[in-house]
Parts: C-alpha cells; sequence; structure tokens
C-alpha cells in the first residue's frame, strides 16, 4: 500500500514538473517562432534603421518602427500617469482606511473591471472618452483635435490596469506586519503618518513591481487603443494627436497585403519587440516580488 501511495506521488510530481517546465518552454518556442520569421528582413536591414527610422512604406521597402515604437510609449505613459496614484490611493484607503465591510464589498467591483473584454472599453472610450477630448478637454488647452488621440487611448488603458496594480499593491500592504503599525501607533503616530512613514516605506518595492506589472499590461494592449488611438502613422507630438501603437499595426496589418515583400517578416519584428519588451518588464516586477518575499520571511 505504501509503495503505491509512493508511486503515485512520484507519477503526480514528475507529471505537474513536466506540465511547468512546459509553461517556460512555451516562452521559448514562442519568442524562437518570432525570431525566425522575423530574420528575413533582419538580415537585410539594420536593427537600428528598422527601429529608429520614421518612414514606414511598405510599397517602398521602408519598414521603420519608431513611430509605433513612440505611440505605443505615449499612450503607455499617459496610462501608468492617470493609473499610478489613483491605484496608490485607492489601495491605501481599502487596506488601512476602509471598514472590513467596505473592503469586501468593493473587491467584487474591482474584479469585474478586470473581468471586462478590451472590446467593451474601446467602445465605452469611442462613446464617452473621445467626444470628452474633442469637445472638453482640447478647447481647454486652445488646439483642436478630432478626439482620437493617445490621450483618450491613455484614459481607456489607465481604467484597464486599475485591477492589476490595485490587487498586487494591497497584497503588498497586507505583508507589511502589524507590529511596525502597532509600534508606530504606540509612540504617538498618527494613522496617516504610519502609513506614509511604516507601510509605504517598507512596501516600496512591492509597489514598483505592481506598477511594472501595470506597466506590461499596457504595453500589450491591443483592441481598446486600436479603437480610439487614431492610427495614423506619425510621431505624437503632444497628447492631443492620434497615435499608432505597435499592438494597433499588427492587428490592423496582419493578414492583408502579404504579397508586399518582407511586409510579413517586419510585422513579425514588431511582435518581437513588444513580445521582449513586456517579457523584460515582467521577469523585473517578479524578481522584485521574490526579493520582497524572501526578505519578509
Amino acid at each position: 500500500m505504501t509503495a503505491k501511495r509512493t508511486l503515485k506521488d512520484l507519477i503526480a510530481g514528475k507529471a505537474m514538473f513536466l506540465i511547468t517546465a512546459g509553461c517556460g518552454v512555451l516562452v521559448l518556442v514562442m519568442a524562437l517562432g518570432l525570431l525566425i520569421r522575423a530574420w528575413p528582413i533582419m538580415q537585410i536591414k539594420p536593427l537600428h534603421e528598422l527601429l529608429f527610422s520614421v518612414s514606414w512604406s511598405p510599397m517602398k521597402g521602408d519598414f521603420g518602427m519608431l513611430p509605433f515604437i513612440m505611440g505605443t510609449l505615449w499612450v503607455t505613459g499617459i496610462a501608468i500617469v492617470i493609473a499610478v496614484p489613483i491605484s496608490l490611493l485607492t489601495s491605501i484607503y481599502l487596506s488601512e482606511f476602509a471598514l472590513s465591510r467596505i473592503r469586501e464589498l468593493s473587491r467584487p467591483f474591482i474584479d469585474l473591471l478586470a473581468g471586462i473584454p478590451s472590446v467593451i472599453y474601446g467602445i465605452w472610450g469611442v462613446i464617452v472618452i473621445v467626444p470628452l477630448v474633442k469637445g472638453r478637454l482640447a478647447p481647454l488647452f486652445g488646439v483642436s483635435s478630432t478626439g482620437y488621440s493617445v490621450l483618450a487611448a491613455g484614459i481607456v488603458l489607465s481604467i484597464m490596469i486599475f485591477p492589476v496594480i490595485i490587487h498586487i499593491t494591497m497584497e503588498v500592504f497586507q505583508a507589511v506586519p502589524a507590529g511596525l503599525r502597532e509600534a508606530s501607533l504606540s509612540l504617538g503616530a498618527t494613522q496617516w503618518q504610519t502609513v506614509k512613514h511604516v507601510v509605504l516605506r517598507r512596501s516600496l518595492p512591492g509597489i514598483i513591481a505592481a506598477n511594472v506589472l501595470g506597466f506590461s499590461r499596457a504595453f500589450g494592449e491591443t483592441m481598446a487603443v486600436l479603437m480610439v488611438a487614431g492610427n495614423i502613422t506619425k510621431i505624437p507630438g503632444s497628447v492631443f494627436d492620434p497615435g499608432y501603437p505597435l499592438p494597433a499595426l499588427i492587428a490592423n496589418n496582419y493578414g492583408e497585403m502579404m504579397s508586399i515583400p518582407l511586409y510579413d517578416s517586419a510585422l513579425m519584428m514588431s511582435a518581437l519587440v513588444l513580445f521582449v519588451v513586456v517579457i523584460f518588464f515582467n521577469v523585473i516586477s517578479r524578481y522584485i516580488l521574490h526579493r520582497i518575499r524572501l526578505r519578509i520571511s
């Protein structure tokens, strides 16, 4: 009987190891597949020309990706600027100040934000945010805009990444030992002073990791951004200008005009750039969270 149980444990352990290893290998297979498909254009065009040229004209053989990279950075940067302070203040309130009843009541709504399909966010952005930017925000600064802009995309994207940052930041706050809070309060500090000087300082690496994960989530978003960014191939000069992020480029053009030489390879190159950036920031954030767990334990 004992031998059978040992054999079952061994088989289960090996099976779970293979499944886990398979997930890790899958990432490498995806990267290798993108690299193989992008290799033809990388052999013909220098890497610096692909990444830093502003000329995108597939019919002429020009595949400069800088406008799309800058469009992605503009949209992602705006989303992070909007989402980080709001998410951080929300996490502080729910973790440190809110009643437990309010905290538990708010969790389903935050989870609901994470579960809404991105196309619904895009439609909402077209109906609400684009007219707001066109009719309210742009005239307020004395500029003219169609509303389809990096600002509209950034606003929509910031709402989409709220749940990611809020959930992780709350977990980091909950990992701070209660004894530190009690020691601070016993010395006469107010609750806000305790949060500011104890909880936030202790949680700073975790807060950074949460924001990096939010950045990764925002960087790769496609559908909602595609619907409100404007999708014009130029480097945005202001937040009211349209942009053309990398995910929108791939979604709009893959499967079309594949008869153009190197067009398919150029799109795979843009996908590889996007993949590498997202993986890099995810690895950095996971590493920070791992160091926090080791320090706490």
